[in-house]
Protein backbone atom coordinates (compact mmCIF):
# COMPACT_ATOMS: atom_id res chain seq x y z
CA UNK A 1 0.00 0.00 0.00
CA UNK A 2 1.14 3.16 -1.00
CA UNK A 3 0.55 6.28 1.39
CA UNK A 4 0.58 9.89 0.29
CA UNK A 5 0.33 13.22 2.48
CA UNK A 6 -2.98 14.71 3.06
CA UNK A 7 -4.51 16.39 0.53
CA UNK A 8 -3.44 20.34 1.61
CA UNK A 9 -0.79 19.07 3.77
CA UNK A 10 2.82 19.41 3.09
CA UNK A 11 5.87 17.35 3.43
CA UNK A 12 9.31 19.42 4.71
CA UNK A 13 12.00 17.84 3.22
CA UNK A 14 15.19 19.64 4.43
CA UNK A 15 15.52 22.47 1.83
CA UNK A 16 11.79 23.49 1.86
CA UNK A 17 12.95 22.93 5.66
CA UNK A 18 15.51 25.77 5.39
CA UNK A 19 12.84 27.91 3.59
CA UNK A 20 10.08 27.34 6.34
CA UNK A 21 13.29 28.27 9.13
CA UNK A 22 14.33 31.17 6.52
CA UNK A 23 10.74 32.57 6.69
CA UNK A 24 9.74 31.80 10.74
CA UNK A 25 13.04 33.23 11.79
CA UNK A 26 12.66 36.43 10.04
CA UNK A 27 9.05 37.16 11.62
CA UNK A 28 10.82 36.04 14.92
CA UNK A 29 13.68 38.46 14.36
CA UNK A 30 11.61 41.57 13.51
CA UNK A 31 9.07 40.78 16.30
CA UNK A 32 11.56 40.86 18.83
CA UNK A 33 13.56 44.07 17.47
CA UNK A 34 9.76 46.03 17.26
CA UNK A 35 9.31 45.15 21.44
CA UNK A 36 6.97 42.39 20.74
CA UNK A 37 7.10 39.05 23.22
CA UNK A 38 6.16 35.86 22.05
CA UNK A 39 3.47 33.53 23.03
CA UNK A 40 1.51 30.39 21.72
CA UNK A 41 -2.13 28.50 22.78
CA UNK A 42 -3.31 24.83 21.98
CA UNK A 43 -3.78 23.38 19.03
CA UNK A 44 -7.18 22.40 20.09
CA UNK A 45 -9.68 24.88 21.20
CA UNK A 46 -13.13 24.82 22.09
CA UNK A 47 -15.31 24.59 18.85
CA UNK A 48 -17.74 27.13 20.52
CA UNK A 49 -14.80 30.09 20.74
CA UNK A 50 -14.61 29.95 17.34
CA UNK A 51 -18.32 29.71 16.43
CA UNK A 52 -18.81 32.89 19.14
CA UNK A 53 -16.60 34.86 16.94
CA UNK A 54 -17.26 34.63 13.31
CA UNK A 55 -20.33 32.44 13.25
CA UNK A 56 -22.01 28.96 13.34
CA UNK A 57 -21.00 28.40 9.55
CA UNK A 58 -17.33 28.73 10.59
CA UNK A 59 -17.65 25.11 11.22
CA UNK A 60 -17.47 23.95 7.51
CA UNK A 61 -14.43 25.86 7.15
CA UNK A 62 -12.53 23.86 10.16
CA UNK A 63 -11.56 20.33 11.29
CA UNK A 64 -13.75 19.50 14.39
CA UNK A 65 -13.95 16.63 16.65
CA UNK A 66 -15.87 15.29 19.68
CA UNK A 67 -13.63 14.00 22.28
CA UNK A 68 -14.30 11.10 24.48
CA UNK A 69 -15.90 13.86 27.06
CA UNK A 70 -18.53 15.00 24.38
CA UNK A 71 -16.98 18.55 24.37
CA UNK A 72 -17.28 19.76 20.81
CA UNK A 73 -12.90 20.66 20.00
CA UNK A 74 -11.62 22.26 16.99
CA UNK A 75 -7.60 22.59 15.97
CA UNK A 76 -7.11 26.29 15.20
CA UNK A 77 -7.90 27.90 11.98
CA UNK A 78 -6.64 30.81 13.21
CA UNK A 79 -5.08 32.33 16.60
CA UNK A 80 -6.70 35.77 17.40
CA UNK A 81 -9.58 34.30 19.29
CA UNK A 82 -7.20 32.36 21.41
CA UNK A 83 -5.28 35.14 22.34
CA UNK A 84 -8.71 37.12 23.19
CA UNK A 85 -9.29 34.00 25.48
CA UNK A 86 -5.83 34.21 27.28
CA UNK A 87 -5.55 37.91 27.92
CA UNK A 88 -8.94 38.43 28.81
CA UNK A 89 -7.84 35.57 31.58
CA UNK A 90 -5.61 37.80 32.95
CA UNK A 91 -6.61 41.10 32.14
CA UNK A 92 -5.97 43.00 35.28
CA UNK A 93 -2.34 40.64 35.52
CA UNK A 94 -1.24 42.13 32.48
CA UNK A 95 1.05 45.31 31.89
CA UNK A 96 -0.27 47.62 29.07
CA UNK A 97 0.34 47.88 25.85
CA UNK A 98 0.11 43.88 25.55
CA UNK A 99 2.47 43.62 22.34
CA UNK A 100 2.53 39.72 21.55
CA UNK A 101 3.43 37.86 18.68
CA UNK A 102 3.01 34.08 17.83
CA UNK A 103 3.89 31.86 14.66
CA UNK A 104 1.62 29.48 15.10
CA UNK A 105 0.71 25.91 12.72
CA UNK A 106 -2.69 26.40 11.43
CA UNK A 107 -5.80 24.35 9.64
CA UNK A 108 -8.70 25.12 7.33
CA UNK A 109 -10.76 22.81 6.36
CA UNK A 110 -10.91 24.55 2.37
CA UNK A 111 -10.29 23.97 -1.31
CA UNK A 112 -6.41 23.63 -1.46
CA UNK A 113 -5.57 26.25 -3.97
CA UNK A 114 -2.17 27.70 -5.46
CA UNK A 115 -0.96 29.75 -2.72
CA UNK A 116 -3.69 28.20 -0.54
CA UNK A 117 -3.49 25.29 1.65
CA UNK A 118 -5.56 23.08 4.48
CA UNK A 119 -2.10 23.30 6.52
CA UNK A 120 -0.15 26.78 7.22
CA UNK A 121 2.01 28.77 9.52
CA UNK A 122 0.81 32.36 10.17
CA UNK A 123 3.11 35.20 11.75
CA UNK A 124 0.82 36.96 13.90
CA UNK A 125 1.10 40.72 15.59
CA UNK A 126 -1.48 42.23 18.14
CA UNK A 127 -1.21 45.59 20.12
CA UNK A 128 -4.12 44.61 22.95
CA UNK A 129 -4.66 48.27 25.33
CA UNK A 130 -4.07 50.78 23.70
CA UNK A 131 -7.43 52.72 21.77
CA UNK A 132 -5.49 55.13 19.99
CA UNK A 133 -4.14 54.73 16.38
CA UNK A 134 -0.74 54.67 17.54
CA UNK A 135 -1.27 50.84 17.96
CA UNK A 136 -2.19 50.50 14.42
CA UNK A 137 0.60 52.29 13.28
CA UNK A 138 2.68 50.04 15.31
CA UNK A 139 1.21 47.10 13.73
CA UNK A 140 1.70 48.51 10.35
CA UNK A 141 5.48 49.66 10.92
CA UNK A 142 6.46 46.53 11.90
CA UNK A 143 4.64 44.85 8.35
CA UNK A 144 6.56 46.79 6.75
CA UNK A 145 9.92 46.08 8.76
CA UNK A 146 9.44 42.91 7.59
CA UNK A 147 8.81 43.81 4.03
CA UNK A 148 11.99 45.53 3.90
CA UNK A 149 13.98 42.71 5.89
CA UNK A 150 13.23 40.25 3.22
CA UNK A 151 14.02 42.50 0.06
CA UNK A 152 10.47 43.93 -0.83
CA UNK A 153 10.54 47.23 -2.25
CA UNK A 154 7.44 49.49 -2.11
CA UNK A 155 7.12 48.73 -5.79
CA UNK A 156 6.86 45.30 -4.62
CA UNK A 157 4.43 45.35 -2.10
CA UNK A 158 2.03 48.03 -0.82
CA UNK A 159 0.30 47.87 2.30
CA UNK A 160 -3.32 49.41 1.27
CA UNK A 161 -4.94 51.45 4.59
CA UNK A 162 -8.81 51.73 4.53
CA UNK A 163 -11.49 52.22 7.50
CA UNK A 164 -14.27 49.93 7.85
CA UNK A 165 -16.63 52.55 9.70
CA UNK A 166 -15.70 55.63 7.24
CA UNK A 167 -16.88 53.08 4.13
CA UNK A 168 -19.56 52.24 6.36
CA UNK A 169 -21.21 55.76 6.95
CA UNK A 170 -20.65 56.20 3.51
CA UNK A 171 -23.02 53.24 2.41
CA UNK A 172 -25.55 54.62 5.26
CA UNK A 173 -25.50 57.97 3.44
CA UNK A 174 -26.20 56.44 0.38
CA UNK A 175 -28.68 54.54 1.68
CA UNK A 176 -27.45 51.36 2.84
CA UNK A 177 -29.70 49.74 6.08
CA UNK A 178 -28.25 47.63 8.82
CA UNK A 179 -29.46 44.72 7.38
CA UNK A 180 -27.74 45.33 3.97
CA UNK A 181 -24.77 46.11 5.04
CA UNK A 182 -22.87 43.29 5.38
CA UNK A 183 -23.77 42.69 1.76
CA UNK A 184 -22.70 45.74 0.63
CA UNK A 185 -19.15 45.43 2.79
CA UNK A 186 -18.83 42.03 0.47
CA UNK A 187 -19.29 43.25 -2.34
CA UNK A 188 -16.51 46.02 -1.64
CA UNK A 189 -14.13 43.77 -0.67
CA UNK A 190 -14.72 41.87 -3.85
CA UNK A 191 -14.75 44.71 -6.37
CA UNK A 192 -11.31 44.86 -7.34
CA UNK A 193 -11.32 41.22 -8.37
CA UNK A 194 -14.70 40.99 -9.83
CA UNK A 195 -16.16 42.33 -13.35
CA UNK A 196 -17.91 45.81 -12.52
CA UNK A 197 -21.19 44.24 -13.60
CA UNK A 198 -20.69 42.20 -10.77
CA UNK A 199 -20.25 44.51 -8.35
CA UNK A 200 -23.09 46.56 -9.75
CA UNK A 201 -25.06 43.68 -9.39
CA UNK A 202 -24.55 42.93 -6.01
CA UNK A 203 -25.36 46.29 -5.24
CA UNK A 204 -28.43 46.49 -6.81
CA UNK A 205 -29.65 43.42 -4.94
CA UNK A 206 -29.90 45.13 -1.74
CA UNK A 207 -31.75 48.02 -3.19
CA UNK A 208 -29.20 50.25 -4.24
CA UNK A 209 -29.92 53.18 -6.79
CA UNK A 210 -27.80 53.34 -9.60
CA UNK A 211 -26.73 57.13 -8.67
CA UNK A 212 -25.77 55.69 -5.70
CA UNK A 213 -23.59 52.88 -6.97
CA UNK A 214 -21.58 55.30 -9.17
CA UNK A 215 -21.14 57.73 -6.36
CA UNK A 216 -19.75 54.65 -4.24
CA UNK A 217 -17.45 53.35 -7.23
CA UNK A 218 -16.49 57.01 -7.62
CA UNK A 219 -15.64 57.50 -3.85
CA UNK A 220 -14.11 54.46 -3.96
CA UNK A 221 -11.52 55.05 -6.63
CA UNK A 222 -10.31 58.36 -5.26
CA UNK A 223 -6.14 58.51 -5.87
CA UNK A 224 -4.40 57.32 -2.87
CA UNK A 225 -2.69 60.28 -1.77
CA UNK A 226 -6.39 62.25 -2.38
CA UNK A 227 -8.35 60.07 -0.29
CA UNK A 228 -7.78 61.37 3.35
CA UNK A 229 -8.59 65.07 2.60
CA UNK A 230 -11.56 63.92 0.21
CA UNK A 231 -12.79 62.09 3.31
CA UNK A 232 -12.19 64.90 5.80
CA UNK A 233 -13.98 67.29 3.62
CA UNK A 234 -16.97 65.08 2.96
CA UNK A 235 -19.21 65.99 5.90
CA UNK A 236 -20.08 61.58 6.81
CA UNK A 237 -22.02 61.95 9.81
CA UNK A 238 -20.65 59.88 12.59
CA UNK A 239 -17.32 59.00 11.44
CA UNK A 240 -15.70 62.14 12.75
CA UNK A 241 -13.29 60.04 15.07
CA UNK A 242 -12.35 57.77 12.47
CA UNK A 243 -11.88 60.41 10.18
CA UNK A 244 -9.09 62.06 12.49
CA UNK A 245 -7.85 58.87 13.48
CA UNK A 246 -6.73 58.42 9.38
CA UNK A 247 -5.06 61.39 9.33
CA UNK A 248 -3.20 60.82 12.75
CA UNK A 249 -2.38 57.62 10.82
CA UNK A 250 -0.69 59.29 8.13
CA UNK A 251 0.90 61.44 10.08
CA UNK A 252 2.53 58.94 12.11
CA UNK A 253 3.27 56.43 9.12
CA UNK A 254 5.06 59.50 7.50
CA UNK A 255 7.37 60.56 10.88
CA UNK A 256 8.40 56.50 11.30
CA UNK A 257 9.45 56.56 7.49
CA UNK A 258 7.09 54.18 5.90
CA UNK A 259 5.08 56.46 4.12
CA UNK A 260 5.94 55.42 0.58
CA UNK A 261 4.21 51.58 1.40
CA UNK A 262 1.51 52.81 2.33
CA UNK A 263 -1.59 53.64 0.12
CA UNK A 264 -4.85 54.45 1.38
CA UNK A 265 -7.71 52.22 -0.47
CA UNK A 266 -11.29 52.50 0.46
CA UNK A 267 -11.63 49.23 -0.85
CA UNK A 268 -9.97 48.02 1.65
CA UNK A 269 -13.08 46.56 4.18
CA UNK A 270 -11.98 42.86 4.89
CA UNK A 271 -14.17 40.50 5.25
CA UNK A 272 -14.62 39.68 8.92
CA UNK A 273 -17.31 41.16 10.62
CA UNK A 274 -15.17 41.80 13.74
CA UNK A 275 -12.95 44.49 12.37
CA UNK A 276 -13.82 47.72 13.83
CA UNK A 277 -11.41 50.79 12.84
CA UNK A 278 -8.94 50.96 10.62
CA UNK A 279 -7.85 47.95 8.30
CA UNK A 280 -5.10 47.05 5.70
CA UNK A 281 -3.87 44.44 3.62
CA UNK A 282 -0.29 43.95 2.14
CA UNK A 283 -0.90 43.26 -1.28
CA UNK A 284 2.08 42.27 -4.33
CA UNK A 285 1.70 42.77 -7.96
CA UNK A 286 -0.81 40.53 -9.08
CA UNK A 287 -3.27 41.35 -6.28
CA UNK A 288 -1.85 38.65 -4.05
CA UNK A 289 -2.50 39.27 -0.73
CA UNK A 290 0.75 38.87 1.51
CA UNK A 291 -0.95 39.83 4.95
CA UNK A 292 -3.90 41.78 6.46
CA UNK A 293 -5.39 42.92 9.72
CA UNK A 294 -6.46 45.92 11.23
CA UNK A 295 -8.70 47.00 14.45
CA UNK A 296 -10.83 44.59 16.09
CA UNK A 297 -12.07 46.53 19.51
CA UNK A 298 -15.26 44.28 20.08
CA UNK A 299 -13.28 41.10 20.45
CA UNK A 300 -12.23 40.52 23.79
CA UNK A 301 -15.83 41.60 24.89
CA UNK A 302 -17.47 38.36 22.55
CA UNK A 303 -15.10 35.91 24.76
CA UNK A 304 -16.38 37.38 28.29
CA UNK A 305 -13.54 40.08 28.67
CA UNK A 306 -13.99 43.71 29.45
CA UNK A 307 -14.01 46.64 26.43
CA UNK A 308 -10.72 46.78 25.49
CA UNK A 309 -8.95 48.15 22.31
CA UNK A 310 -7.32 45.93 20.54
CA UNK A 311 -5.35 45.85 16.70
CA UNK A 312 -3.15 43.26 14.98
CA UNK A 313 -2.78 41.46 11.76
CA UNK A 314 -1.47 37.75 10.20
CA UNK A 315 0.72 36.55 7.19
CA UNK A 316 0.65 33.21 6.08
CA UNK A 317 3.67 31.53 4.74
CA UNK A 318 2.58 29.78 1.98
CA UNK A 319 1.98 32.93 -0.25
CA UNK A 320 5.14 34.25 1.05
CA UNK A 321 7.31 31.71 0.22
CA UNK A 322 5.79 31.67 -3.21
CA UNK A 323 6.38 35.28 -3.91
CA UNK A 324 9.95 35.02 -2.39
CA UNK A 325 10.70 31.85 -4.40
CA UNK A 326 9.24 33.48 -7.65
CA UNK A 327 11.17 37.12 -7.19
CA UNK A 328 14.66 35.36 -6.29
CA UNK A 329 14.46 37.76 -2.90
CA UNK A 330 15.87 34.73 -0.98
CA UNK A 331 19.70 34.94 0.08
CA UNK A 332 21.97 32.87 -1.96
CA UNK A 333 22.77 29.82 0.45
CA UNK A 334 19.49 29.93 2.29
CA UNK A 335 18.52 26.24 0.65
CA UNK A 336 21.41 24.64 1.21
CA UNK A 337 22.88 23.72 4.63
CA UNK A 338 24.93 25.67 6.77
CA UNK A 339 27.34 23.35 8.58
CA UNK A 340 30.71 25.29 9.58
CA UNK A 341 32.92 22.33 9.01
CA UNK A 342 33.23 18.95 7.08
CA UNK A 343 36.63 16.59 8.04
CA UNK A 344 37.85 14.20 5.58
CA UNK A 345 40.34 11.64 5.81
CA UNK A 346 42.90 12.71 2.99
CA UNK A 347 45.53 9.87 3.82
CA UNK A 348 44.85 6.04 5.29
CA UNK A 349 44.96 6.17 8.81
CA UNK A 350 43.52 9.18 9.49
CA UNK A 351 39.81 8.20 10.00
CA UNK A 352 40.19 8.48 14.10
CA UNK A 353 41.80 11.52 14.05
CA UNK A 354 38.76 12.73 11.96
CA UNK A 355 36.40 11.49 14.45
CA UNK A 356 38.42 13.01 17.33
CA UNK A 357 38.37 16.42 15.70
CA UNK A 358 34.75 16.30 14.50
CA UNK A 359 34.06 15.48 18.46
CA UNK A 360 35.91 18.22 19.91
CA UNK A 361 34.50 20.82 17.05
CA UNK A 362 30.93 19.69 18.10
CA UNK A 363 31.60 19.82 22.19
CA UNK A 364 32.95 23.82 21.35
CA UNK A 365 29.81 24.34 19.57
CA UNK A 366 30.76 24.28 15.89
CA UNK A 367 28.88 22.29 13.60
CA UNK A 368 30.90 19.44 12.12
CA UNK A 369 30.22 16.48 9.79
CA UNK A 370 32.12 13.92 8.08
CA UNK A 371 31.75 11.00 5.38
CA UNK A 372 30.58 7.85 6.71
CA UNK A 373 31.99 6.00 4.11
CA UNK A 374 35.47 5.83 3.57
CA UNK A 375 36.16 7.27 -0.27
CA UNK A 376 38.58 9.56 -1.83
CA UNK A 377 39.02 12.98 -0.84
CA UNK A 378 37.56 14.60 -4.38
CA UNK A 379 34.64 12.65 -3.27
CA UNK A 380 34.61 14.02 0.12
CA UNK A 381 34.98 17.36 -1.42
CA UNK A 382 31.77 17.05 -3.12
CA UNK A 383 29.99 15.67 -0.47
CA UNK A 384 31.24 18.82 1.90
CA UNK A 385 29.91 21.50 -0.91
CA UNK A 386 27.04 19.36 -1.59
CA UNK A 387 26.41 19.76 2.36
CA UNK A 388 26.81 24.04 2.32
CA UNK A 389 30.44 23.41 4.12
CA UNK A 390 32.08 26.76 4.85
CA UNK A 391 35.01 25.15 5.61
CA UNK A 392 36.58 21.45 4.98
CA UNK A 393 39.31 19.84 7.14
CA UNK A 394 41.56 17.55 5.22
CA UNK A 395 43.07 15.54 8.10
CA UNK A 396 47.01 14.42 7.05
CA UNK A 397 49.52 12.16 9.37
CA UNK A 398 51.56 15.28 10.07
CA UNK A 399 48.87 17.79 10.80
CA UNK A 400 45.91 19.07 8.46
CA UNK A 401 44.59 21.55 5.89
CA UNK A 402 41.58 23.92 6.26
CA UNK A 403 39.47 24.73 3.09
CA UNK A 404 37.72 27.70 2.26
CA UNK A 405 35.29 26.19 0.06
CA UNK A 406 33.42 29.14 -1.04
CA UNK A 407 37.34 30.77 -2.49
CA UNK A 408 39.48 27.98 -2.02
CA UNK A 409 41.98 29.28 0.47
CA UNK A 410 43.63 27.24 2.47
CA UNK A 411 46.20 26.97 5.23
CA UNK A 412 47.89 24.30 6.91
CA UNK A 413 48.42 24.15 10.58
CA UNK A 414 48.70 20.64 12.91
CA UNK A 415 45.79 19.54 14.47
CA UNK A 416 46.54 21.27 18.12
CA UNK A 417 46.84 24.58 16.21
CA UNK A 418 43.11 24.30 14.77
CA UNK A 419 41.45 23.07 17.54
CA UNK A 420 43.74 26.06 19.69
CA UNK A 421 41.53 28.43 17.13
CA UNK A 422 38.56 26.91 17.92
CA UNK A 423 38.99 28.18 21.89
CA UNK A 424 39.40 32.19 20.92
Amino acid sequence: MKFNAVKGMRDFYPEEMRLRNYILDAWRRVSLRNGFEEYDAPILESLELFTVKSGEEIAEQLFSLTDRGGRNLAIRPEITPSLARMVAAKINALPRPIKWFSLPRLCRAERPQRGRLREFFQWNIDVIGVESVQADAECIFTLVDFLREVGFSPDDVKVRVGSRPVVMSLLKREGVTEEGMDKALLALDKRPKIPAEAFEAMLREIGMADSSISGIGDFLDTPSDEIVPRIAQSGLSGAEKDIEDLRELETVLTAMGVKDYIAFDLHIVRGLAYYTGVVYEAIAEGERALAGGGRYDNLLEIVGGPACGATGFGMGDVVLGLLLTETGKIPAGCLKGTLEYFVIDAEDGTFETVLEIVSKLRGKGASAEYGFKRQGVGRQLKEADRRGAKHAVLVQKGGLAVKTLATGEQTEMSVAAFMKTMES
